[in-house]
């Protein structure tokens, strides 16, 4: 009976602690190895890491594991592996045999053409961004409290837009529409962002927060933002 070796991933710590999207890659992984007559080597590899990246300790160790016993690289699903083409040129350059559950008949050159389709997509995904962002600029969306523009490279936002319209019409039906209309024009401008970042792998209300923080982005209010911030701004959008 040929030889399995499985690999996990999952792109958060919540669900590498909880098991949640673990269950269900090994449930896909065994019934395809079931399928197949693939005896899988014990144990898998597992790690927490975002698909965006490609120095995964875990996956090089499945795939040197591979290497030294002659078995196939199981994963569940192909963004398992990576969304980089470099790396997954590498992968086949290694000469190790790979399948994923979720599309078993797909070959080296299915998988090179899909990862460079999902690169090609991020890229454009981040160059749709940053022109949004210069048009917003550009159209005078974000200003001081002054009414003069923010300078290049400042912080997306307005850290006093909202609150002053809270002061000035707290309580009042003109001022919650105005709190909404300039909650929902955040919202709209923030979409791209949002999107490159689930792209790249960032995909719970916690992550998206982390990263969003990490690249300088702001509330309305030029607030951090928070998991309960993002579930709100994903309700708009």
């Amino acid at each position: 009976m040929s030889r399995a070796v499985a690999y996990y991933r999952v792109s958060t710590a919540k669900q590498g602690a909880s098991g949640l999207g673990l269950d269900a890659q090994r449930a896909a992984v065994e019934a395809l190895c079931h399928q197949r007559g693939l005896s899988l080597i014990a144990p898998p590899f597992e790690e927490i890491e975002s698909g965006k990246r490609d120095d995964r300790p875990q996956l090089l160790a499945a795939i040197d594991r591979c290497r030294q016993t002659g078995a196939t690289l199981v994963v569940a699903k192909l963004d398992r592996l990576s969304r980089n083409v470099a790396f997954l040129a590498t992968l086949q350059d290694s000469g190790v045999k790979f399948v994923a559950a979720d599309m078993p008949e797909a070959n080296e050159l299915t998988v090179h053409i899909m990862a460079a389709v999902a690169q090609a997509e991020r890229k454009a995904i981040s160059r749709r961004t940053k022109e949004a962002l210069a048009a917003a600029k550009a159209r005078g969306t974000w200003k001081k409290a002054d009414g003069t523009p923010y300078k290049s490279g400042s912080r997306l936002g307005n850290p006093n837009g909202a609150a002053a319209l809270a002061r000035a019409g707290r309580g009042s039906a003109a001022g919650v529409a105005a709190l909404q209309a300039n909650a929902d024009k955040h919202a709209e401008l923030m979409r791209p962002v949002i999107e490159r970042l689930q792209m790249e792998g960032h995909t719970s209300f916690g992550a998206l927060a982390r990263q969003l923080n990490a690249e300088g982005m702001r509330t309305p209010r030029d607030r951090l933002w928070h998991a309960s911030s993002v579930r709100n701004l994903l309700a708009r959008i």
